[in-house]
């Protein structure tokens, strides 16, 4: 991946995050892992680490609230997390709603602030150079009211 011939894109799937019941444990288990594989690729680019940007996200939310096997269903809102030499140091992209009852999304979930196409598309304009023609019509088809989101490329 590193060096001049290097992959301009990396994707890397993780399975095993699906977690109905003894939540808690597992995923200990798979954010130790996923530490590790960040910290390895970091490791491992040596100084091309400041040219690179890890996205991490998944395909669907988690509700807010454990079920009764102590883990959580399937819900609307989630998380991403960035990392990588080539982002400004900084907080939170978008709005955090907070988990208080009164502000879920149906009584069960995070409420949803932000499309994650809009960060999609903030990296591979920022980072890769792609157009908003592109990234609207190809990359994203039918996309165009959600505007690249990231000033944080160094």
């Amino acid at each position: 991946m590193s060096g001049d011939e290097g992959a301009d894109v990396v994707a890397v799937s993780l399975d095993g995050w699906d977690t109905h019941a003894g939540q808690k444990a597992q995923l200990q288990t798979r954010l130790t892992g996923l530490d590790q594989l960040v910290a390895g690729l970091k490791d491992g680019l040596g100084n091309q680490w400041d040219r690179t940007v890890v996205v991490v996200a998944t395909e669907f939310g988690r509700t807010a609230r454990a079920n009764g096997t102590q883990g959580t269903d399937h819900g609307t809102g989630s998380s991403l997390l960035m990392v990588g030499g080539a982002l400004k140091p900084g907080g939170p992209i978008g709005d955090w709603p907070t988990l208080a009852a009164s502000r879920l999304f149906e009584d069960r979930d995070l409420a949803p602030t932000l499309d994650v196409r809009s960060v999609f598309k903030g990296v591979l304009r920022d980072h890769l150079g792609l157009d908003r023609a592109a990234l609207d019509q190809r990359v994203f088809p039918g996309s165009a009211a959600e505007a690249p989101t990231l000033d944080g490329l160094a």
